[in-house]
């Protein structure tokens, strides 16, 4: 079933979770789930680059390596694993006030709903990908700053969170972690399993950078304005094997690219170089465990320079072809 809209505008329908197609893993290849073709009603001059989520695409498909698919809509049940009832009610209906949007950074509209269900969707779809096959990915989600009962960052719900409680809700996966090196720490992921001895979250993020009140991942590395790639990478290889010593049964990758040199809203210094040694080394200490990507930031101008860093990400992983023996394709979710 898919949303509609009321006389008002609001939502007052929701969609079944997973939509059931083809199964591209059967035929060697790997899916994507994207949701850009939902697209954000947006004031002029608004600091979210909303055009690199059809630019990444764009780059994708002309690659020719990955199958496409739109994203599912989440439902409200399984967003309530991560959020208050409330909460989710108030943007679903749009009846949220404005004190909660402006947190938001994005004004309430039914197309934000579409976009915000479909980048949940898209994460839970990938991480049933992951759990099968042992890679799922999204071309959205990461939304990282949005907590159990508000939203923040450009982050309304978690799909992180949502995820990992609905493996666990579904006898999927009872420990997860999560790999955040967004340029800005991963607060409400934090927050929402500060006290859940299952999840490790693991953040390494600018130290003097948005969310200037952090919270406490169970791993936070602070870096200086300006750190490069020789020290950032040397600071990833040494706490990566605490994450893997956790034993996790599912790693979800939060890819944020605001780290790049240049980025509007981020104070490192990576190089794309960089950053593709930093991808290699999350798929290399995850070999063996699902993996799921989400994106995460990414605000370099021109824009091109931030969908080229994200799409190497994915590209990356077609490479760690032995990520794969371990999951047959004969194994169905």
């Amino acid at each position: 079933m898919h949303p509609g809209a009321g006389s008002d505008g609001r939502i007052f329908t929701m969609p079944s979770l997973y939509v059931r197609g083809s199964d591209p893993y059967r035929a060697g290849r790997r899916r994507l789930f994207y949701c850009d073709h939902y697209p954000i009603p947006l004031p002029p001059g608004h600091r979210f680059p909303t055009e690199k989520y059809a630019r990444l695409r764009a780059l994708l498909a002309a690659d020719g390596t990955f199958d496409l698919e739109a994203a599912p809509l989440a439902d409200a049940a399984t967003i309530q694993l991560a959020h208050d009832a409330a909460y989710v009610r108030a943007i679903l209906d749009g009846s949220a006030g404005e004190r909660v949007m402006r947190r938001i950074g994005f004004p309430w509209s039914p197309e934000l709903v579409r976009r915000t269900l479909a980048s949940v969707g898209g994460t839970l779809a990938a991480s049933r990908d992951a759990m099968a096959h042992g890679f799922g990915g999204n071309l959205a989600g990461g939304t990282h700053h949005a907590f159990r009962g508000e939203g923040s960052g450009f982050c309304v719900f978690n799909d992180l969170a949502v995820a990992i409680l609905a493996l666990r809700r579904d006898g999927l996966a009872a420990r997860a972690a999560v790999i955040d090196l967004d340029v800005h720490q991963g607060d409400g992921t934090a927050a929402i399993f500060e006290d859940d001895p299952a999840v490790l979250t693991f953040s390494m993020h600018g130290a003097n950078n948005f969310p200037f009140r952090k919270q406490r991942s169970r791993i936070d590395i602070a870096l200086a304005d300006g750190t490069g790639d020789a020290e950032y990478l040397r600071r990833l290889r040494e706490v990566l094997p605490e994450v893997t010593a956790f034993q996790p049964q599912v790693v979800f990758y939060q890819s944020g690219v605001d780290t790049l040199a240049g980025d509007r809203l981020g104070r490192l210094a990576l190089t794309l170089d960089g950053l593709k040694q930093r991808d290699r080394l999350v798929l290399e200490a995850s070999r063996g465990i699902p993996l799921v990507i989400t994106l995460g930031g990414g605000y370099a101008e021109p824009i091109e320079r931030t969908a080229e860093a994200h799409a190497n990400t994915f590209r990356a992983v077609l490479v760690e072809t032995s990520r794969f023996a371990t999951f047959p394709d004969s194994q169905t979710s």
